[in-house]
């Protein structure tokens, strides 16, 4: 095995070779790391992230970020270009103001409330994951290309200049149930003139009400479900609509609702709404010309969001997600020609033992499990046999083992 390289003392930028290294991260040669050819990004978070990180760290350590100056791609730009951080050192705004970071994902997990100032900060791409903050972030952000905010957006206050791109992807419940969530007010991001909202195809609804608080906006990006359509009319500004993986667009208005509108996408969208908007954008062609590329493709049938999206194992590798679906399409077909409550006792078991043993079986992917189960609770047959959500769960938890 080849003794890691310390290149603490290299210039910087001058480091682009594949390999083992020694990094000063927390304290003197505390961290050993791969670098591994053609790769260019670098995960650092605790140690419950397991191989998911490169470098360990606890989440109030101080982070020496100057220890990836020497380090640079084959083409001569910095690396790592794009750098995921598990933990509460906000340092990297101020070692950015002297070696620019094409994309940084920061993921803080505190309870207090804290303000940064990193208005001299050099990212182009910046996403902040609020997932497991509890307190508060008060923010002065520099010029980015792309703010992406994840989790409860209320966890955060941000001044500067207003973000090229304002991408939001609120926590959702992931079943459709319950009212839709309702966007907050966002204050001076308000203003921004470009945005994307990010959902789930089959789980909570975002609700549009409310969208023409960014009355500046001129170009609008949705994925996922939504609900209150018609809100969108609001928008007189809008020249690029997008809507993508989203099975109901009951309550679109009509594309002549947006006189400005020049680019238009619809991709992965309800069947019969795909067909309409087809309609509307042939007659507006006729009128008046398309200026960007403008497209209504791969509508669905409603049976294809259910195969495609309403199991929970889409986040899984390739390889995981398939023995997952191999044991979900068993379960299923067993729950749905059960003829007592044995016959699912049976068929739950056996699906809980299939992930007794698989590697990668971590919090989210428990979580998952946990959703699949609570699907099969709520089978025709199953319910048809008088066997309640509790009962399938106490089955399911007898049998597992992670």
């Amino acid at each position: 095995m080849s003794v890691p390289t310390d290149v603490s003392g290299e210039p910087a930028g001058s480091v682009s070779e594949a390999g083992q290294y020694q990094v000063s991260l927390i304290a003197p040669g505390s961290h050993v790391f791969a670098r591994e050819a053609g790769r260019g990004n670098l995960i650092i978070g605790p140690a419950c992230m397991g191989k998911k990180a490169d470098l360990h760290v606890a989440g109030e350590d101080a982070i020496n970020w100057a220890v990836f100056d020497p380090f640079s791609t084959p083409a001569g730009s910095a690396w790592p270009r794009h750098i995921d951080y598990y933990g509460n050192d906000s340092g990297f705004f101020g070692w950015s103001q002297g070696r620019e970071i094409e994309q940084f994902s920061w993921a803080p997990a505190f309870s207090d409330r804290r303000a940064i100032d990193a208005g001299a900060a050099r990212i182009q791409t910046l996403h902040i994951r609020l997932d497991a903050v509890s307190g508060h972030l008060a923010a002065r952000l520099p010029q980015v290309r792309n703010l992406g905010l994840f989790g409860d957006p209320t966890r955060i206050t941000v001044a500067g200049p207003l973000p090229d791109m304002l991408s939001l992807q609120p926590a959702l419940g992931r079943r459709a149930v319950g009212a839709p969530y309702a966007l907050p007010d966002l204050g001076p991001l308000q203003n921004v003139t470009a945005l994307t909202l990010h959902g789930a195809p089959l789980g909570q609804a975002i609700s549009l009400q409310g969208i023409e608080r960014f009355p500046q906006l001129e170009s609008l990006s949705l994925w996922g479900s939504f609900s209150d359509w018609g809100a969108l009319a609001r928008l007189s500004r809008l020249t690029s609509l997008e809507i993508r993986y989203t099975p109901d667009l009951a309550g679109l208005p009509e594309l002549a609702s947006w006189p400005l509108l020049d680019r238009f996408i619809a991709f992965n969208v309800d069947e019969a709404a795909g067909k309409r908007l087809k309609a509307q954008m042939t007659a507006r062609a006729k009128v008046r010309a398309w200026g960007g590329y403008s497209s209504v493709s791969k509508l669905r049938k409603q049976e294809w969001w259910q195969s495609e999206y309403g199991r929970p194992f889409s986040g899984w590798s390739s390889r995981m997600a398939k023995s997952a679906n191999t044991a979900y399409d068993k379960a299923q077909a067993a729950l749905e020609s059960a003829s007592n409550p044995a016959e699912v006792q049976v068929a739950i078991s056996a699906f809980a033992s299939h992930f007794n043993g698989m590697k990668g079986i971590e919090t989210m992917e428990r979580e998952d499990i946990g959703e699949a189960v609570w699907q099969f609770s709520q089978l025709a047959q199953v319910e048809r046999l008088g066997i309640s959500e509790e009962q399938t769960q106490r089955w399911f938890d007898e049998a597992r083992d992670y």
